[in-house]
């Protein structure tokens, strides 16, 4: 038997990211998940904050949350009303070849109406798709944004 080697990073030609909004009823909060191309978002992450970057390590995590939690918060952004919500930082893990990474919001009146501005990875890709879909009461609606389009608006 052959001895198997490490696959080479995977190329992917086409640049997409998705952030799932769901609201949690129960705890009357919003859950976010964002899904992106660990790849992609390690270059995003350095061309942002020139500095080395591997969302793999465990030894990097705690520095890696850092930066996840910056560079998210400076590209995303929901509204259920007239100011832009709190985002609460849950953490990131790594999924096959993408990263999700984890907000909840703070507790909120049930929604009727969401903004939301994503410009994930719009830094690094002029031709950056960014989907977006919003669950409230069990009623899904989903968007895709191409670069340089950033904005979902929603009602419910």
């Amino acid at each position: 038997m052959l001895p198997v080697k490490h696959a080479a990073k995977v190329f992917h030609p086409i640049h997409v990211s998705t952030t799932n909004i769901s609201y949690n009823n129960q705890d009357n909060k919003l859950e976010i998940i964002c899904t992106i191309f660990t790849d992609d978002f390690e270059a995003a992450l350095v061309k942002q904050y020139h500095t080395k970057t591997d969302l793999n390590r465990a030894d990097m995590h705690a520095a890696m949350d850092v930066l996840v939690k910056k560079y998210i918060a400076g590209y995303l952004q929901i509204k259920t009303g007239a100011a832009p919500l709190n985002l609460n930082y849950v953490g990131f893990e790594i999924n096959k070849e993408a990263t999700d990474v984890y907000f909840e919001t703070d507790k909120i009146p049930a929604v009727k109406k969401i903004d939301v501005d994503v410009s994930l990875l719009h830094n690094l890709f002029d031709d950056q798709l960014n989907i977006v879909h919003i669950t409230v009461n069990g009623v899904r609606k989903s968007e895709k944004l191409d670069y340089p389009n950033k904005r979902v608006s929603q009602m419910f």
